[in-house]
């Protein structure tokens, strides 16, 4: 080996020109190689691409004709759907202009019925106005009747006197009866087994009341509260000196106010006043009250009818128990016949039976022989037997 061509030493290995010529010849006969490989890769791309773009040509082209014929069949479609839709909503329009026709005459009809009820109402209303005005004319003359004093009396009177007549009978009762002492009390009730009498007179203190009820002031209220005690203290006052006499009047005189409202206040605000009213013997009563007092009364008056009755009960209940005595007599008689029936009854049941077992046994004899027969000999009962045979 010649060591001036060596070229390169790699490890321990020399080499030489030549190695690297036959080395670069080959390095060159592969990237010849390569490129012949690329070249001919890029012509066969190419031709892909060319096959590939002439079919997708081809494709399109398919797309296109079935786009345009989809195109056809939609523009056709949508013609046939435009006119089936202008056909609907003309029909939609005829319905919806029938509706709105129905419609209106109802509206019209609704509204005329309305109107005409309106017209009705307004007439009730019209006629309830005429009677809410009559009812304040009278509202107005129960003020007037209420503002003076003797009117308001004859009220107060009034309703006493009906209450009482609705609850009670006439002969309990007496309006404007005189006393011993001459004076005159709005009513008086003579209650049974009892010569006394219950006074009952009608007040009416409403101006203490009014005022009361009008004061704004804590000193207005304070006079209108000692007004109304000094004016119901007076009529308790002038009852008790009045009416209530030993021997002729009940020791209990009733104080009649004609107004719920006036008695709620009494009792709720001034309890001193009912107080003294009751130690001096008078009971002050509202017409509800009253009504409660009558209803008692009501008992008491029945209860002394039942009492005068008492003997005629006693003596129709003693007829009544001898109607019953006859009654269970006749009762016992009727029983017996019966028994005796039943025992008929029983005797002709057996009766019967003897003659069924007679009919029994005259059937099972027997008729074919002409022989004599021997009479049939009957037992107590009176039973067929059998003749007893005799020997020879």
């Amino acid at each position: 080996m010649d060591f001036s061509d060596v070229v390169l030493i790699v490890g321990k290995q020399p080499i030489i020109l030549m190695d690297l010529v036959i080395a670069a010849g080959v390095l060159t006969l592969l990237m010849l190689l390569a490129i012949l490989i690329v070249v001919w890769r890029a012509g066969s791309r190419r031709n892909d691409e060319v096959t590939t773009a002439q079919r997708r040509a081809s494709e399109l082209e398919t797309r296109l004709s079935e786009l345009a014929g989809q195109l056809k069949n939609f523009s056709d479609t949508t013609a046939t759907r435009e006119t089936q839709m202008a056909r609907n909503l003309e029909e939609r329009l005829d319905k919806v202009s029938h509706r709105l026709g129905e419609g209106l005459a109802n509206t019209s009809e609704r509204t005329t019925k309305s109107l005409r009820h309106l017209y009705e109402r307004l007439a009730v209303i019209d006629t309830a106005q005429q009677k809410i005005t009559s009812l304040s004319d009278e509202m107005l003359s129960l003020k007037d009747i209420l503002s003076n004093k003797q009117t308001r009396g004859a009220y107060g009177q009034a309703r006493m006197e009906a209450i009482i007549r609705d609850g009670l009978h006439s002969t309990a009762y007496r309006f404007q009866g005189t006393l011993s002492n001459k004076t005159r009390p709005d009513c008086l009730i003579r209650l049974p087994e009892n010569e006394m009498e219950i006074v009952i007179d009608s007040k009416f203190p409403l101006e203490g009341f009014n005022a009361l009820k009008s004061a704004k002031t804590d000193q207005e209220k304070l006079e209108a509260e000692r007004r109304l005690r000094r004016d119901v203290m007076y009529h308790v006052k002038d009852i008790a000196t009045k009416y209530l006499i030993s021997g002729e009047t009940h020791e209990t005189a009733v104080m009649f106010v004609p107004s719920e409202s006036i008695y709620q206040d009494l009792h709720e605000n001034f309890e001193d006043v009912i107080q003294k009213a009751h130690r001096q013997r008078v009971i002050i009563a509202s017409p509800n009250i009253l009504m409660m007092l009558v209803q008692t009364m009501q008992a008491l008056f029945k209860d002394a009818r039942m009492r005068e009755q008492a003997s005629l009960i006693q003596k129709e209940v003693v007829m009544l128990l001898d109607d019953v005595g006859r009654f269970q007599d006749r009762l016992g008689k009727l029983q017996n016949h019966f028994r005796l029936a039943n025992d008929d009854v029983d005797k002709l049941v057996i009766s019967s039976a003897k003659i069924n077992k007679r009919g029994q046994t005259i059937e099972q004899m027997d008729f074919d022989e002409p022989e004599e027969q021997t009479p049939l000999a009957l037992n107590e009962h009176g039973e067929a037997t059998k003749p007893k045979l005799v020997s020879g």
